[in-house]
């Protein structure tokens, strides 16, 4: 398994990288194209493909926050789903704990989500949260913050808010 950071939209896997983020994720939760493009550039930053033996397998789309690195998108293709490539892939940045956001488990798809994610070490945080809107036209939406290889302190939270509406979100509006 190969992981290829990606800091151009020129790249010839981009396109299909965002072909894949766009049937993986609810208009509500994209980035705009203009705003994903501009932060490819970013030294926080990272566009990360996921390819094995030449086929391409997914994306992880991550922010190093200093002490943590936090999992803004992360997918893997439909046709290479069920043959364990997410938990390989988590397992890759098992060196640095990990914070990323999940639909709150009120469905089937919700809770088998949450489930994975338990399996691969992470735990659901009490805090109650909303991600910024990617969109103007968009609110906020609630989201569970999971993270590994503990929970967070109210401490670590606060400040992954903060840097969530600081920096992640900064340029989000960008047309």
């Amino acid at each position: 398994m190969e992981i290829r950071r990606i800091t151009q939209t020129s790249d010839p896997l981009y396109e299909q990288a965002m072909a894949l983020y766009t049937i993986s994720f609810p208009f509500h939760e994209q980035r705009q194209a203009l705003s994903q493009s501009q932060i490819l550039q970013q030294d926080a930053y990272h566009f990360d493909v996921i390819c094995d033996n030449g086929e391409f397998v997914g994306e992880i789309l991550y922010w190093d926050i200093a002490d943590a690195l936090y999992i803004e998108h992360f997918c893997v293709s439909p046709a290479m789903r069920n043959r364990h490539y997410g938990q390989r892939i988590l397992s890759a940045y098992q060196s640095t704990p990990l914070i990323l956001e999940i639909d709150p488990p009120v469905d089937a798809l919700c809770l088998r989500r949450k489930g994975f994610y338990e399996r691969c070490g992470f735990m659901a945080n009490p805090y109650a949260h909303v991600h910024p809107a990617y969109h103007r036209e968009c609110e906020g939406h609630g989201l569970v913050v999971m993270s590994r290889p503990e929970k967070l302190t109210g401490k670590q939270y606060d400040d992954f808010a903060a840097y969530l509406r600081r920096v992640v979100m900064k340029d989000a509006f960008e047309d």
